[in-house]
């Protein structure tokens, strides 16, 4: 039985760059599991933070010890894929945020007409924007926390515009809000503000991040997770819970095992499980997700209201990460699980032929 070729795509010029490595690792242990060992032979490309691709033994180098090139090959002035891209079959892109997520690896990988895992252009930068997702949501309908879309410019704009934006933020929104970067994921560049002083701050930091920020109103709820795992007829997990002590759940929280808890399946009414699911894969849709997602979700149990928050083409997969978690409860063991996502991205390869 011939083997497929995967080139597993890792790495990549963002600030989860450690991330995708731990991502990585995970999935090349679940293809050389047993059930999958004879079905893929794993290729590892590691995208340096310079944005040079490298394969062969030194991508092999950086998948075995987990650790990124602290000091990276020089990058030739002539830019140019490794010659073992013309062995690769089909793609797993396990890149998180910027230039991984966002479309633009996506429309490299479309380019090369072969099939890869997970959501195409549209999907992954509607899902990594967080004003355009927001927007998509609105539009199906999903209820949402109140929030504003501004822009660098209004923020590093004079005098007299930042404190009338300001002003307007406080207003429609109130305290405590959170300023984001539009286009960051792993909750890098967040900001949890409660007065005029750490506004102002925040909004200045988001803006060294992104040309585009959003504000969101705080709101007390339970935050709660669902996994979707197909193409034009997903499915969705169960839900999952996390609880933290930390102020909110932010980017040490997220990896570093010990400091969030995650709770599978969460304690919900049986109605409220459904409906959850029933939202995630609407927001699957209104973005035009493809192969996974995770969607998130806040649960206001005095009022029983649910909110999106939004929306993960390509969530994390690390021993801490919710998305295999969620299931692996649902009865998907996780070497299954990639493989399940190896095949969707081959079948949505042949039908974008038709």
């Amino acid at each position: 039985m011939t083997k497929l070729r995967v080139g597993l795509l890792f790495g990549g010029r963002s600030g989860e760059h450690e991330v995708s490595i731990i991502s990585a690792r995970a999935i090349a242990k679940a293809l050389s599991a047993e059930e999958n060992s004879n079905k893929y032979e794993i290729l590892p490309f590691y995208i340096q933070k310079d944005g040079f691709w490298q394969a062969g033994e030194t991508a092999q180098q950086v998948l075995e010890s987990g650790v990124a090139m602290e000091n990276p090959a020089v990058t030739p002035n002539l830019w140019q894929f490794p010659p073992l891209t013309a062995e690769i079959e089909l793609w797993f892109p396990i890149l998180h945020g910027p230039n991984g997520e966002d479309g633009t690896i996506q429309g490299l990988l479309t380019l090369m007409q072969k099939p890869f895992v997970g959501s195409g252009v549209l999907g992954s930068a509607t899902g990594m924007d967080k004003i355009g997702m927001k927007t998509a949501f609105a539009q199906a309908g999903l209820p949402q926390v109140k929030y504003k879309a501004i822009t660098r410019e209004q923020v590093w704009s004079n005098s007299c515009v930042f404190p009338k934006l300001c002003d307007e933020i406080e207003a429609t929104l109130g305290y405590p809000c959170f300023v984001k970067p539009a286009n960051l994921g792993s909750s890098v560049g967040i900001t949890k503000v409660r007065s005029r002083r750490e506004l102002e701050a925040a909004l200045d930091n988001a803006a060294t991040y992104d040309r585009r920020i959003i504000v969101e109103a705080g709101v007390v709820a339970r935050e709660v997770e669902c996994a979707v795992l197909g193409n034009d007829n997903p499915k969705a997990s169960v839900i999952g819970e996390i609880t933290f002590d930390s102020d909110f759940y932010d980017y040490e929280t997220k990896y570093t095992e010990g400091k969030a808890d995650l709770f599978i399946p969460a304690n919900l009414p049986e109605a409220i499980v459904q409906k959850i699911q029933e939202m995630a894969l609407q927001a699957f849709a209104a973005v035009d997700a493809a192969g996974l997602a995770r969607v998130d979700f806040f649960y206001v149990e005095a009022t029983g209201e649910i909110l999106i928050n939004e929306i993960n083409t390509l969530p994390g997969f690390t021993a801490t990460s919710m998305y295999p978690q969620l299931w692996a409860n649902t009865g998907v063991p996780f070497p299954q699980l990639v493989d399940q996502l190896i095949q969707l991205a081959m079948e949505r390869h042949s039908a974008a032929k038709i």
